[in-house]
């Protein structure tokens, strides 16, 4: 009975250490990592990043900036815009198609003739 008694003891001891250890998190960066890639936050800025890398990496696809666009969407757009210069030579922005020449002046076509910006 005695001996039955300390097994019991021990075992509830064992037990209520597990279950603590368990309750712990065993890396917190890890945890940190982990939940950063399932939040929809992070989801969602990466569905953004694809769609910024897909208008980079095409120079037809227009660039709207808009009166309502906030100042951090503008400074985007227009860095991107300006890689897009600086790879392709051509950028399409607002509709219309700007050219950059060999020497680096900007400028668009209008009815055939170039009209530097």
């Amino acid at each position: 009975m005695n001996k039955l008694l300390i097994f019991l003891v021990f075992g509830i001891i064992i037990l209520v250490y597990k279950k603590i250890n368990l309750i712990k998190p065993k890396n917190i960066k890890l945890n940190k990592f982990k939940n950063k890639l399932q939040s929809k936050k992070s989801n969602i800025e990466r569905i953004f990043l694809r769609e910024e890398e897909k208008t980079f990496s095409n120079p037809d696809i227009n660039i709207f900036i808009g009166i309502s666009d906030n100042e951090e969407k503008i400074n985007r757009k227009s860095n991107i815009h300006r890689a897009r210069l600086s790879k392709f030579r051509k950028s399409r922005l607002n509709g219309e198609m700007i050219f950059q020449d060999d020497e680096e002046r900007i400028y668009k076509l209008n009815k055939g003739k170039r009209v530097y910006l």
